[in-house]
């Protein structure tokens, strides 16, 4: 029994032993070789996937798998939750919305406050002004009111005054009326002739508004009531014939002319309400309306003056207050509006981005009706129920940053890479040398994040010579630079920095 298992044991050992020389030439493999790349390729949980690696100085060359370029520099990999979708709407990772500070709102049915706001000065209503001044020479004997700012009445005396003419005038007209009455049986033919003479010197009274018996002396009295604005009557002074020596305007009703955009006129009409609030009288509000709109308009503020009446009973409302008006337009029905901050204007069309969940957001084009204080309604483009954006920190920038914006939500594709490259680029460093017969200058340079680019030494064509005819190599400068042709960078301006250290010296040097 003892030689049988020894036997066996000699006959497994040796056919584990054939079995192995076999595998040794022949190796079977535990799993299969697609299998083996398909696990290779596939990212881990969590991990984003990696279409390809872009050139990092702009260039059209990609790879599929990492590499340097010929300065040493790392190929920048593209993600494929970066790129557009067919939809038009691109996905931006959490952690950049995080970074770009997006904050979304929903499109509800709101009621726009189309108030058309503006700002006015209180005036003098032009047709409550009244002059006087006489039609004829003398002096002012008395004055009966004195001072500006007086409030005087209709029909109450204002001054005074001796008049030669008026004193040769009167005796001439009762002259004349006494010889009309004379001749009247005798004499008719002469009793006609100072009947004339009579009627003409009172018609010659009445042009000089001396109403009855003229005499020497004449009071005259205000017009209307109101509140003397200017005084140049001084007692004891002459006055010729048309000087004015009161102006009395009636303060119970102002006009305020406010100056309203021309994007605005539309929504302005004769006799439409208003409310007027001044920092005189700050909580309180005074009914106007408006009352004429100007048929001009100013060509530098691109605004027309609207004319609104108000009353004043109170007499708070002065001339040359400042005020700011609100005139009511539009309705109160419930409109489909967005916040202000959510349009997007190009100057060519206006534009939303929809958020559509999961970092996903779509440029939407819109059509805007009426604008409010906050919201803005929009007639075409959006529904109630989508989720636009209304903050990012990207759109704090001008309106003309607008393309740049947009493209900065997605790293773009290969081939459209230079194109969809931010234009504009800041950096400090040393200026080295420069090519003057080729255009172009050596600057040594520190990190530039926005182009992922380390401290290195590289040459940049010149927008014009002239941009360092008074900077000696070897000086600190700062620069700013643009792309140009794919591979290359042009410096646009530049300037030396006063007290800094020259850059360290970068191991990479590159011509472009």
């Amino acid at each position: 029994m003892t030689a049988i298992a020894a036997g066996v044991a000699i006959a497994i050992g040796a056919g584990y032993w054939i079995a192995h020389l076999q595998n040794a030439g022949n190796p079977v493999p535990l799993i299969s070789e697609s299998q083996a790349q398909s696990d290779s390729a596939a990212p881990a949980d969590g991990e984003r996937k990696i279409l390809y690696y872009r050139n990092p100085m702009g260039l059209p060359d990609t790879s599929p798998v990492p590499k340097k370029d010929s300065m040493g520099m790392d190929y920048i990999p593209v993600y494929a939750d970066d790129q557009p979708d067919d939809s038009g709407a691109v996905v931006v990772s959490p952690a950049r919305i995080q970074t770009l500070g997006v904050k979304t709102a929903l499109v509800e049915l709101r009621t726009v406050d189309a108030t058309v706001r503006a700002s006015g000065r209180i005036e003098l209503d032009e047709r409550r002004q009244v002059v006087v001044a006489p039609r004829f020479e003398g002096w002012i004997e008395r004055l009966h009111v004195n001072a500006v700012g007086d409030a005087v009445k209709k029909g109450q005396p204002l001054f005074t005054a001796y008049s030669p003419e008026l004193q040769s005038t009167g005796e001439e007209l009762r002259i004349a009326e006494r010889l009309a009455s004379q001749n009247a049986a005798h004499d008719p033919l002469a009793s006609e002739s100072a009947r004339r003479l009579a009627e003409a010197t009172r018609a010659r009274l009445r042009n000089l508004q001396v109403a009855g018996q003229a005499g020497a002396r004449q009071v005259f009295h205000a017009p209307a009531s109101g509140v003397v604005l200017e005084k140049e009557a001084i007692e004891g002074g002459r006055f010729m014939p048309g000087e004015a020596l009161f102006r009395i305007a009636d303060l119970s009703k102002v006009w305020i002319i406010a100056d309203v955009y021309e994007q605005d006129l539309a929504r302005v009409q004769v006799g439409q309400s208003a409310q007027v609030t001044l920092e005189a009288y700050p909580g309180r509000a005074f009914a106007a309306r408006v009352d004429y709109l100007y048929p001009t308009l100013d060509a530098a503020t691109r605004s027309t003056r609207v004319r609104l009446e108000l009353d004043n009973p109170e007499g708070l409302l002065r001339p040359g207050m400042f005020a700011q008006v609100a005139l009511s337009a539009g309705d109160a029905t419930p409109k489909v509006a967005v916040p202000t901050s959510a349009i997007i204007d190009d100057g060519e069309r206006r534009v939303v981005l929809i958020a559509l969940g999961e970092g996903r957001f779509k440029p939407q084009p819109v059509k805007l009706g009426q604008r409010g204080r906050d919201v803005v309604e929009v007639l075409d483009g959006v529904t109630a129920g989508d989720r636009v954006v209304v903050s990012a920190n990207f759109l704090i920038d001008s309106e003309s940053q607008l393309k740049a914006a947009l493209s900065n939500l997605v790293e773009p594709d290969a081939r459209d890479q230079a194109q969809a490259s931010p234009t504009r680029y800041e950096a400090q460093g040393t200026f080295d040398a420069l090519d003057a017969e080729g255009g172009s200058v050596t600057m040594t340079h520190g990190e530039i994040p926005a182009l992922q680019w380390p401290a290195m030494t590289m040459d940049f064509k010149l927008a014009d010579p002239a941009l360092v005819k008074d900077i000696a190599p070897g000086s600190p400068v700062r620069f700013v630079f643009e792309a140009g042709e794919p591979g290359e960078y042009i410096i646009t301006g530049i300037e030396p920095v006063a007290g800094a250290a020259p850059a360290p010296s970068a191991g990479g040097h590159g011509g472009h």
